[in-house]
Formats: structure tokens, sequence, C-alpha cells
């Protein structure tokens, strides 16, 4: 059993919670993730670690309640307690200096990115942060990340925060800027979590620039541990599975 410490709405049916979870938080990463079971009776959920404390060995997941199950968890609270949590699972994501960082967030993606930004930024990245949603009331961890970032971007379909538009709209700004400027340079690595059709928006437009590009898919899982095969996905014409091999991948070889 796992206690709930806190727990946070952060927007609409998108719900923060701080849990214990001692040996998870020692041993996790940016880029891992953890199966949560809420009760005896419950399904699976994988969900991303967006923070952890070694210290006070907690971790911190944020989710949207979409389906049955999410809307169980959200029932929970503080004093309550998670059935089970399986973790640290998949890969932890490459962090090096890499020199100039740009990491994309869409939607509750913008959760996955926040763990990167602050590693990327510790490794001593000139990091910068583009996140976006359908409208204002969906943006999340704008001041965290606004606060960890170089130079931080806000977009939304409608206009209501930031820039109206799409996060990519933003990259093609800063990708014409390097092509008229004779002191900056294209960023050597971009980070892009978010819906799929996004990720793939973000990797063909970096792939005209040959920037490399990583993603975090989030495939069906069920047991998320290499059994089950559900979650394969097809890299580089290569049938992997999201939860071992992933859930990061080269986002210009991601079918």
């Amino acid at each position: 059993m796992h206690k709930i410490i806190k727990k946070t709405d952060l927007a609409p049916q998108i719900k923060k919670i701080v849990v214990e979870a001692g040996e998870i938080a020692r041993k996790a990463r940016p880029g891992q993730f953890v199966v949560i079971v809420s009760k005896e009776s419950s399904e699976r959920i994988p969900l991303t670690i967006a923070d952890l404390n070694p210290q006070e060995g907690t971790i911190t997941l944020i989710f949207q309640e979409i389906g049955f199950s999410t809307r169980e968890l959200g029932l929970l609270g503080p004093g309550d307690s998670i059935q089970h949590i399986l973790g640290p699972l998949g890969q932890p994501t490459d962090i090096d200096n890499f020199g100039t960082v740009i990491c994309v967030g869409g939607g509750v993606g913008i959760a996955e990115i926040y763990p990167v930004v602050k590693a990327m930024k510790k490794a001593g990245n000139r990091v910068l942060g583009i996140i976006g949603a359908r409208k204002k009331s969906l943006i999340i961890l704008k001041e965290e990340l606004r606060e960890l970032c170089d130079e931080f971007f806000i977009t939304t379909d409608d206009g209501s925060l930031g820039r109206k538009g799409l996060v990519t709209d933003i990259l093609k700004d800063l990708f014409s800027a390097v092509e008229k400027s004779t002191h900056t340079q294209y960023p050597n690595r971009v980070y892009a979590v978010g819906p799929v059709v996004m990720m793939q928006a973000v990797s063909g437009l970096t792939k005209e620039y040959n920037i490399k590009t990583i993603v975090s898919l989030n495939p069906i899982m069920v047991d998320a541990t290499g059994m089950c095969g559900s979650c394969r996905v097809s890299v580089a014409g290569k049938v992997v599975f999201g939860c071992v091999d992933g859930p990061e991948f080269d986002g210009h070889q991601v079918d």
C-alpha cells in the first residue's frame, strides 16, 4: 500500500498526487514511469513519474481523468492508499550536456517534459520550453517550467493564453530566426511529448533540419514488463516494445 500525501487539481480533470514510494523515489530517473493499481480489483495504469523526492521517499504523478480507472484514481485523496505501484519502469531519458535543448509538451504531456527539463538544465544545457494545449484552462506547470527554462513559450488553439496556434508554429519561428542570424545556432536536441499527431508534426519539422528528436510514446500497456506485447511499436522498421525498449525513441524513426 502506498499512501497519498498530497493531492492538487491542476486543471479540469487533471490531478497531481504525491505518493509514498521510497524505493522507487530513490531509483527512478527522468523519463521512467510506474504502473499503478488503485484498488485490489482495479486495472493497471501506466503513469509517468512527473517528479520525485528521494529524501522524503515520495513520487509525483499527474493524470487526466478520462476513463473509468483514472476517474477511480481521482476519487482518492490525502490519507487514502494506492494498492500497488510497480516501478521504475522503462528506459530513462538520455541526459547529457548537449548544448541547446528544446523541450516541447502538449496537453498532459507537459507533465512528462517537466522532469526532463529539470535534468537537462542541471546537466548544463540551455533549455527552451514550448508547451501547448487547446485552451488556457488546460495549461499546467507553466510557472514551474518558466522558472527552469532559459526561454519559455506557450501556445493555445484558441489564443486564450500565449500565442494562438500550435507548438510547431513556435518551432518554425525559432528555426527561421536561426536562418536569419549569424550568431545563433540550431538546437542540438529536441524532446517532445504529447498527442501522437503533435509528436509526428514536431518530428517531421525537425527532420528537415536534421535535428535529433526524441519522443515519448504511450501505447496501450498491460503488464508493462515486456511479456504481453500489447505495446508493440515500429521503430526503424523493427518491432519494439514501448514498455521495456522505450518509452522514448528517435522521433525520425517511429512509424
